[in-house]
């Protein structure tokens, strides 16, 4: 097999998502932390898809622009037939933040394909896309709301999801005019309904999401496609899936056995970034831990708090007990999301340079991409899953104390009550 895909992970919990719904499919996949060097790739052996982690999530269309020009080019080099920009699957992006459409138009000069599919759903995650409406389950497993009344999603501080039709969500950010696949046209119709849709005048093409069973059909258009050319596209790991489960040349296959977690070598620290009221109550049903708080303000502002926290963390640890700490909830006058994340992220890499961690687990989305990025580390491979949605890697690093250490990422929706449980038991 031969390097077909390429994914580009708009933060790094979604990114890990998508290396695992590729490696449990039997595709040979790697997930880096920047564009690889030669002598990473040669590292890294023969693989049928690369991924790169990202924090477009958190930029402006100008900081996404100077940022993933050159992964564009990068991955047109490398010769994929896919290049994946992978997305949160609830959308979380604004004309100023995060914007999908800034980010397609970077790397679209590298990938000059006249169809630019963005696939709207991922039925595993609870996220189904329908007539253009995207609707999320509020947790795992747990009820479904159309994304303008999600619980959380309305209320995300960085970017509260106020419309629910995709098409105009995707409209705001540039991506006009944007042509529309329904979910009612699966079936004996499809490639004809796609072929219609793709002759419309557009410069994307939305693309309905309503069970699993979509996704195989979708992923033989889309291949279809980039046999004609290489194609760029976007969605969460709902693409994923649709295109390994239709990859060229080899049998549809389910999902391979999950590798049992083993226990944990060592001591388990968890980072709890994420305001989400579903990490909140993972947290605080999280049994086997020493809890402690950190302020966001002081870990910002104040040297002799951070050390102090530090001391506190560092004796535990040592002493091989597991630990979770979790940020306050931001008072009446909070700092900036990006800023208290970029101060967690140094905060972790001094911490990790002392400590004896070898199973590691962050919470947030803008946190875990951010964190991970202040780590000397070259690459995540796949370990196994904890829930969907929730990937255990293992960590490849020049440092031989970070060189196999186990990373959990976990953005705020994902995972069960138990979560932090299972990751130290």
């Amino acid at each position: 097999m031969t390097l077909r895909l390429g994914w580009y992970g708009d933060d790094f919990t979604g990114a890990t998502d998508t290396l695992a719904n590729l490696a449990r499919r039997g595709k040979r996949a790697l997930l880096f932390l920047r564009p690889p060097s030669a002598a990473e790739l040669a590292q890294a052996g023969p693989l049928d898809a690369l991924g790169i982690a990202g924090a477009t999530r958190a930029m402006t269309p100008d900081e996404i622009a100077s940022t993933l020009a050159p992964v564009g080019e990068f991955f047109r080099t490398l010769g994929v037939a896919v290049l994946h920009y992978k997305i949160c699957s609830t959308f979380d992006s604004a004309p100023d933040r995060g914007s999908i459409g800034a980010a397609l138009a970077a790397l679209r000069p590298a990938f000059p394909h006249r169809c630019l599919p963005i696939l709207g759903g991922q039925p595993d995650l609870g996220r189904y896309c329908l007539f253009g409406h995207l609707f999320a389950a509020a947790g795992t497993g747990g009820e479904v709301f159309r994304l303008d009344r999600h619980p959380t999603m309305r209320a995300h501080p960085v970017t509260p999801m106020q419309e629910a039709d995709l098409r105009l969500h995707l409209t705001a950010q540039g991506l006009a005019p944007l042509a529309h696949l329904p979910f009612t046209a699966q079936g004996g119709g499809l490639e004809a309904a796609f072929d219609a849709a793709l002759a419309a005048p557009q410069q994307a093409m939305l693309l309905d999401v309503a069970r699993d069973e979509d996704l195989a059909p979708l992923g033989r258009l889309l291949w279809r496609e980039a046999a004609r050319a290489p194609l760029l596209a976007a969605g969460a790991s709902g693409l994923a899936q649709a295109l390994a489960t239709s990859w060229p040349g080899a049998a549809a296959a389910a999902p391979l056995p999950e590798p049992p977690l083993d226990p944990a070598r060592g001591p388990v620290l968890v980072m709890v970034g994420s305001l989400s009221p579903i990490s909140r109550a993972q947290a605080e049903a999280a049994t086997g831990y020493r809890r402690l708080t950190a302020d966001p303000t002081r870990l910002l502002s104040e040297a002799a708090y951070r050390t102090t926290l530090r001391t506190e963390m560092l004796r535990s640890l040592r002493d091989g007990r597991h630990v979770l700490v979790a940020t306050d909830p931001p008072g009446s006058a909070p700092p900036p999301a990006r800023d208290v994340a970029l101060a967690t992220a140094e905060f972790l890499a001094g911490l990790l340079a002392e400590a004896p961690v070898r199973r590691l687990g962050i919470a947030g989305g803008d946190t875990s991409s951010l964190a991970t990025q202040g780590l000397d580390l070259w690459g995540l491979s796949y370990r196994t899953t904890l829930a969907p949605g929730v990937t255990l890697c293992r960590a490849h690093s020049r440092d031989p104390r970070l060189d196999g250490m186990e990373l959990m990422l976990k953005g705020g929706q994902m995972g069960p009550p138990d979560l932090f449980t299972r990751l130290a038991a």
